[in-house]
């Protein structure tokens, strides 16, 4: 090999691991560490990622109360208008 196809390997292999050591870095920054009083907290209802949450229920609950109907809610237009 010459010398400066072992720069260019060298520079490569260091690009790389100073790569590997972001992402390391960046992954490892998402990880916490939760005590066990913590987690009723964070287990609440309200902090479920839920295609229909309890404010959205409760709002249709309201609807249908006021209303005398059902349902309807998760129809999606058919772009005419008419709907």
């Amino acid at each position: 090999m010459t010398n400066q196809t072992q720069s260019r390997l060298s520079f490569v292999v260091q690009l790389f691991g100073l790569s590997l050591g972001a992402l390391v870095l960046v992954c490892s920054a998402g990880c916490a560490t939760v005590r066990p009083e913590q987690r009723a907290i964070l287990a609440d209802p309200t902090m479920q990622f839920e295609e229909k949450s309890i404010d959205q229920a409760a709002l249709e609950h309201t609807l249908e109360n006021r209303q005398g109907a059902t349902g309807g809610g998760s129809v999606k237009g058919g772009g005419c208008g008419c709907n």
